[in-house]
């Protein structure tokens, strides 16, 4: 597929349907518009056993047609054995993947409230958890952030083997490329670019360093297929179109 027919948001998608490449048979729970698109993607491909579910209590196949029924008490007994591989949002992200979604400032007296906790510290020390970010900024992926909601790999090794066990972030996906924590020390690193990116965007638009292989691939290209699913069966109305637009 040739580089110049894909767009933005579609090099963003393909990228968090990988997330969920070789899962097999594991929740999948993508928060957001790009996400829930990747992980339909990865289901009618690669990841054939993915369950996925209709955001409440039941489990859905492809057409939508209800498979069963998810009880809250099973949904917690898969999230607490690793069952589960979450996509969430972020409204911050550091080096080493601690997440903040519950405030902007000192949290005794916050400059902005956000969602709250939430059930970040859960899925994160119970399952896999990537994350999406819309905008790459230096708002977003700081030095530290101000309170951990989504408990990163250094906050996980200083609370011992009970938060490692199941402890792992697979992949961030942005809107410029793809990161992960595959470094010695689990530090933030840059795994691809999207096209049209350069290595230098990111790193200007992210505030710490970046851990760097010798040469940063582009992200990889969609097959045909995946370009047809996604724009004719997963995503006909071309949302993804809105969430990234075209740089």
């Amino acid at each position: 597929m040739n580089a110049t027919t894909t767009t933005r948001a579609e090099y963003c998608a393909i990228a968090c349907a990988d997330a969920w490449r070789d899962n097999g048979e594991v929740l999948a729970s993508p928060m957001g518009l790009i996400p829930s698109i990747g992980a339909r993607l990865a289901k009618r491909t690669f990841s054939p056993d993915l369950l996925l579910t209709d955001g409440e209590a039941l489990i859905i196949g492809l057409d939508g047609a209800v498979e069963g029924w998810l009880p809250y008490r099973q949904h917690l007994a898969m999230v607490t054995g690793g069952r589960r591989h979450v996509m969430m949002g972020a409204s911050q992200l550091d080096r080493f993947g601690n997440q903040n979604i519950s405030c902007i400032g000192d949290w005794q007296r916050p400059d902005r409230q956000l969602l709250g906790v939430r059930g970040a510290p859960v899925n994160t020390l119970n399952n896999p958890v990537s994350y999406w970010v819309p905008k790459h900024s230096k708002r977003v992926f700081v030095a530290r952030v101000d309170m951990i909601s989504g408990v990163g790999y250094d906050s996980a090794a200083a609370a011992g083997p009970s938060a490692t066990r199941f402890h792992r972030i697979p992949r961030v996906v942005s809107d410029l490329g793809v990161l992960d924590f595959a470094t010695p020390d689990h530090r933030m690193r840059l795994a691809s670019v999207h096209p049209g990116v350069s290595v230098e965007e990111v790193q200007a638009a992210t505030g710490f360093p970046l851990a760097l292989p010798d040469e940063v691939p582009r992200t990889r290209e969609p097959t045909a297929t995946e370009l047809r699913l996604i724009r004719t069966v997963i995503d006909p109305e071309g949302r993804r179109e809105r969430e990234v637009p075209t740089a």
